[in-house]
C-alpha cells in the first residue's frame, strides 16, 4: 500500500485517537485521550499537519541505532563506518535512519496499522527493513519496532521508542532504574554512576529538570501522572533494560525512551556491547522492542 505525502491514517477505539505520519519519519503526529466525546487531552505532546519538524511531532522510531553515534564515526568487525550529522547544531549523528525517512503503510484497519521502511546500503553499509505495528484498544496502545538484517553480513543493531509527553510543575514520573551516565557538553556519556540524588527517578517531579541522559538497569515500567489530568499513563517495555530522560530546563515537555542500548554503544569495543545492550543481527535475524502505552482513567 503506497503511502501519499499528505496521508495520515487515524485509528480510533473507546476514548484514544491515534494519528500517524508515516511520510514523516514513520512517525505519530497525535495520540490523544476524549472521553465521552468531549474535549480531547494530549497522551502524547502533538501536533497537526504535515508541516511541522519531525522533532514537533508526538513520537518517532529509532532505528537501527538509538541515540548518539561519537562524531558519527564507529568500528566494526574491520570496517570504519563513517555517518554524516542529521540533526543541526549537532556534531554526533543521533537515531538511525528510520525518523528521517519515508515509510510505507502495509495495513490498515480502523484499530491496527503497520508501517515499513527499507533501507538500501550506503553511508550505513547494511541493507535492513524495519517495520511499525500499532494496535490501539480503548486501554492503551501497543507498538512493536523490528528490524530484519536483508545483509549477507552481520550488522549491528539497536531499537528505541521516542514519546514526547506534556508536562508541568506537577508531573510526576515514577520508575526504577540502577546506573546513569553522566555526560559532556556534546551529551556523551562520560562515567557510569548510581542513580542517586537528581538522577533517582522513583517518584519524582520530571519537568524542567535539565536531565538528557540515558540510564541503565531499567525495570521495564514507568508510571507518569498530572493531577490536572484525567487519566495516568503506564509505560511498558520488558525487553527494554536502558531508559532516556530529556527533560529540558524550560520544562513544557519530556522524553521517557525505552532503549535497547546505552548512548554511544557503538563506539564501545564490541566485546563490551552485550553489557551495554547492543546487538549484532546475522542475515535475515531480526530482533523487536515492544512498547505499551495504558492510558487508565481516574476514578
Amino acid at each position: 500500500m503506497m503511502t501519499t505525502p499528505d496521508a495520515q491514517p487515524t485509528l480510533s477505539s473507546g476514548p484514544l485517537l491515534l494519528v500517524l505520519t508515516p511520510a514523516r519519519g514513520g512517525s505519530i503526529a497525535r495520540f490523544d485521550y476524549a472521553a465521552g466525546g468531549g474535549a480531547k487531552t494530549p497522551v502524547f505532546r502533538g501536533v497537526d499537519g504535515n508541516d511541522p519538524s519531525i522533532l514537533d511531532h508526538a513520537n518517532f522510531p529509532l532505528v537501527p541505532f538509538v541515540n548518539r553515534v561519537r562524531d558519527g564515526r564507529f568500528s566494526f568487525r574491520g570496517r570504519e563506518v563513517r555517518l554524516s550529522t542529521n540533526l543541526p547544531g549537532d556534531p554526533s549523528p543521533l537515531h538511525g535512519q528510520g525518523w528521517t525517512s519515508a515509510w510505507e503503510v502495509e495495513s490498515l484497519t480502523g484499530t491496527e496499522a503497520e508501517l515499513v521502511f527499507r533501507h538500501a546500503p550506503g553511508e550505513w553499509p547494511w541493507a535492513y527493513e524495519a517495520r511499525q505495528s500499532f494496535a490501539l484498544d480503548p486501554q492503551g496502545l501497543t507498538m512493536t519496532l523490528s528490524c530484519t538484517n536483508r545483509s549477507d553480513e552481520p550488522m549491528p543493531c539497536g531499537l528505541g521508542h521516542h514519546p514526547y509527553m506534556p508536562c508541568t510543575g506537577e508531573t510526576r514520573l515514577d520508575t526504577r532504574v540502577e546506573s546513569v551516565w553522566t555526560i559532556d557538553d556534546k551529551v556523551l556519556p562520560i562515567e557510569r554512576i548510581a542513580a542517586d540524588g537528581r538522577y533517582d527517578l522513583r517518584n519524582r517531579l520530571v519537568c524542567g529538570q535539565g536531565l538528557d541522559h540515558g540510564f541503565g538497569g531499567w525495570n521495564g515500567l514507568a508510571r507518569i501522572d498530572d493531577p490536572s489530568l484525567p487519566f495516568r499513563i503506564e509505560i511498558s517495555s520488558p525487553d527494554a533494560k536502558f531508559f532516556q530522560v530529556y527533560s529540558p530546563e524550560q520544562g513544557g515537555l519530556f522524553v521517557a525512551e525505552p532503549v535497547s542500548h546505552a548512548n554511544a554503544a557503538l563506539n564501545a569495543p564490541e566485546t563490551e556491547w552485550p553489557e551495554l545492550g547492543m546487538r549484532v543481527l546475522d542475515p535475515g535475524e531480526t530482533m523487536s522492542l515492544a512498547m505499551r502505552v495504558d492510558v487508565i482513567t481516574k476514578s
